[in-house]
């Protein structure tokens, strides 16, 4: 068995996180991300961040990270797409 922890740990970049996207972008030889940025950590480090308004994404590339990068795309377009309505709209009640 491995001894990775599974868990992957999905939230929004706070300010600071800067330094740690920075040193992220340049490890995969990528420009900063810009706007929103989700980051994914595993065991309590970041590994990966997805920005859902450009659609771009870094990662660590000596780590596997394939996964937290599709999870944290699949989170990004479902908190970026439009809510849909859970009720049917009511029609105009005339009045009598």
């Amino acid at each position: 068995m491995s001894n990775i922890d599974p868990t992957i740990v999905i939230r929004a970049a706070r300010g600071s996180d800067g330094p740690l996207l920075e040193r992220l972008a340049e490890l995969d030889s990528q420009r900063p991300l810009s706007g929103d940025v989700l980051v994914g950590e595993r065991g309590g480090e970041l590994v990966a961040a997805f920005a859902p308004g450009s659609g771009r994404a870094i990662a660590d590339p000596f780590r596997s990270t394939q996964d937290v990068v599709a999870l944290l795309a699949l989170h990004g377009r479902r908190t970026a797409a439009p809510r849909r309505r859970l009720l049917p709209a009511l029609p105009h009640l005339r009045a009598a």
